[in-house]
């Protein structure tokens, strides 16, 4: 079965919580995974961000649950990385 090892987001998300909370906040349900949020562009009432999420089995349907919870919203994938190794029988 396919495993999802990386992905990359374009988040669009309130100034609050800052980039440190929220990607704190995404990874309190991610155990095992490491977070990069980078601030692309900020306006007057939002941040453009760049968020990374690198583990070795990543629940993608967890990461939008996050995401939205803390007042982001998903605008695109930019980036997936998908193992599928074969382990052979002993």
């Amino acid at each position: 079965m396919p495993l999802l090892t990386r992905i990359a987001l374009d988040v669009l998300k309130p100034h609050i919580p800052n980039a440190l909370e929220f990607a704190n906040a995404i990874s309190e349900n991610s155990p095992g995974c490491k977070i990069t949020v980078t601030v692309i562009e900020v306006d007057e009432k939002t941040e453009t961000t760049m968020v990374t999420i690198e583990g070795d089995n990543i629940d993608y349907d967890k990461i939008v649950n996050s995401v939205t919870t803390l007042g982001g919203s998903i605008h695109s994938i930019d980036e997936v990385t998908v193992s599928n190794f074969i382990q052979e029988a002993e």
